[in-house]
């Protein structure tokens, strides 16, 4: 509302918005929806904060007057975040007006932005002619966006807690009561007629999946492994006892359930991705407008969260990794004692060293894998921790594992910890010491604590982290400026061709295959395999 009552819109008067007009300039600069300048015909600006008479004023409006009004619901704004990476970093906007003096966005359009909320700062631009505001509304308002030209996928979908709710309202013992439904489908905006119930007794129930069938298009196929999928060594596809294998056939939801694999931002070729490029922009914004609310609804009623029992294993599991850890420890001691004898075998183009070092790593990190498959198996399914992880909602198994079984080698540029003292990382060490802890490898979980030599390793290891995103962001914003300025001047012509302002070719067919890369398929201009699929319905 403050912003709003700062930024203006010149609208010219004319015989249909008087009388509109003529009350935002009685409600003036500090009376939202108000004005805050007129400009006569002649040219002359009269600002309103210094008006005594504004009756006076607003009875002179008349045709030809420009009032320069408050931003009101349903202007079109550019908003952008810095820095402006790539085309969707700037976008328009339908402006809410809401109280405050903070700007709210949907939680799907954070990716293009790579906006958060601790902190993030961003510009607002109203357009100042009829033209401006025509064409950010034809090529810059969100739903044209949706899908990036950097690999032919939907930029905008479902992130977080939009991918938590669609699993668990898809998943096959989700039952619904006629009330529950009802308050989904009204939430989503839904006008049509009800589906059948799927269980008629003892009492009325629906499945989350009829809910969703009833918001897509009827001659809708596609059929694809899900994220939840655990990697059976033969695939059963749609008879899958997870039900991780997602079929839908003519809009018919009949196996599997939504995670980020069907409906994620930054996800190409999935269900979501699908949907907007076979049934068009407008489609998709109603989808991600209104079927994403039942989403979120349904997380909120149902409850997620996560407590720190989530990630805490029995005294068995803890037992069992415990096992594996000793006996990969075992083995790091027989490498060491192999190559002291010079019995190691190298590996072709390595020296003795590299080749323990390469062997040890293998070892630990299989431990690691190991450990996180032990405590995954002792964690249960409907562990919020663990349904996020599955789905791709946030984080992932190596977390989990992290937490609850061991955070496993800590590395600075692809090695071992091997800077400290002389011949030793720390004092804690006896000197020479090869073995796993001295080299930074951290046994404890997070849930049980690290001691203070692990917490060490831990910071080294992090603190790689830190320093290489700052380089990383300062080498690609100078390679992204000099391409900048490399192809700035090159331009696709209406023939195909992309031609140099003096008219040389540089290509004769843009791309050397014409494909614009929003409307491919990952990159592929025919994706044969969903013509078929489109076709046969699997």
């Amino acid at each position: 509302l403050e912003v709003a009552k700062v930024l203006t819109v010149p609208e010219r008067v004319t015989p249909w918005n008087l009388e509109e007009l003529r009350k935002a300039v009685l409600n003036g600069p500090h009376k939202w929806p108000g004005a805050n300048y007129i400009v006569r015909p002649d040219g002359r600006r009269i600002d309103l904060r210094f008006v005594k008479d504004r009756k006076a004023v607003a009875e002179t409006l008349t045709v030809g007057y420009i009032v320069e009004r408050h931003l009101k619901d349903g202007d079109v704004v550019l908003f952008n975040r810095q820095p402006s990476l790539h085309r969707m970093s700037i976008m328009a906007h339908k402006v809410k007006v809401l109280p405050g003096k903070t700007f709210r966005l949907n939680l799907a359009v954070c990716p293009p932005y790579n906006a958060d909320f601790d902190g993030d700062e961003m510009n607002l631009h109203v357009p100042q002619s009829i033209e401006a505001r025509g064409e950010a509304k034809t090529l810059m308002l969100v739903q044209t966006q949706i899908l990036s030209p950097r690999y032919g996928g939907p930029i905008i979908g479902a992130l977080q807690d939009y991918i938590s709710g669609a699993y668990l309202l898809t998943l096959k013992t989700t039952l619904l009561t006629e009330e529950e439904l009802m308050e989904l489908l009204a939430i989503a905006k839904y006008e049509g007629e009800i589906p059948e119930p799927a269980i008629l007794a003892p009492k009325k129930y629906w499945t989350g999946k009829q809910v969703l069938e009833l918001f897509l298009p009827k001659d809708f196929n596609f059929v694809a492994k899900g994220s939840a999928c655990v990697k059976c060594n033969t695939c059963v596809y749609e008879e899958c006892p997870y039900d991780a294998y997602l079929v839908i056939r003519n809009g018919r939801f009949l196996t599997g359930s939504l995670d980020k694999k069907a409906i994620g931002a930054q996800v190409p070729e999935s269900m979501l991705h699908r949907l907007i490029k076979e049934y068009g922009e407008d489609y998709a914004r109603k989808f991600l407008d209104n079927v994403f609310k039942i989403f979120l609804r349904h997380v909120e009623k149902h409850g997620f969260t996560m407590k720190l029992n989530d990630v805490i294993i029995s005294e068995e599991a803890r037992k069992e990794i415990g096992e594996v850890l000793k006996a990969a420890e075992k083995r790091v001691y027989e490498l060491i004692e192999e190559f002291k004898r010079g019995e190691l075998e190298p590996i072709p183009g390595r020296t003795l060293e590299e080749t323990l070092e390469l062997r040890i790593m293998e070892v630990l990190a299989d431990a690691r894998d190991r450990a996180g498959e032990i405590a995954t198996k002792y964690l249960s399914k409907t562990n919020h921790a663990y349904i996020m992880a599955i789905t791709g909602a946030r984080g992932n198994i190596l977390n989990l594992t992290q937490m609850a079984a061991t955070l496993g080698q800590q590395s600075v540029r692809g090695q071992r910890i091997i800077r400290g003292y002389r011949d030793r990382t720390l004092p804690h060490f006896k000197p020479e010491d090869l073995g796993p802890a001295a080299k930074g490898f951290i046994f404890s979980s997070f849930s049980k604590g690290l001691s203070p030599v692990e917490m060490f390793f831990h910071a080294a290891g992090g603190r790689e982290g830190l320093v290489d995103t700052a380089v990383r962001t300062s080498q690609s914003g100078y390679m992204q400026r000099r391409l900048i300025n490399a192809l700035q001047d090159l331009k696709v012509e209406y023939d195909g061709t992309v031609r140099l302002p003096g008219g040389a070719i540089v290509q004769f067919r843009y791309g050397e295959d014409g494909a614009d890369p929003t409307r491919t398929d990952h990159g592929k201009a025919v994706n044969i395999d969903r013509i078929i699929q489109k076709v046969i319905g699997t």
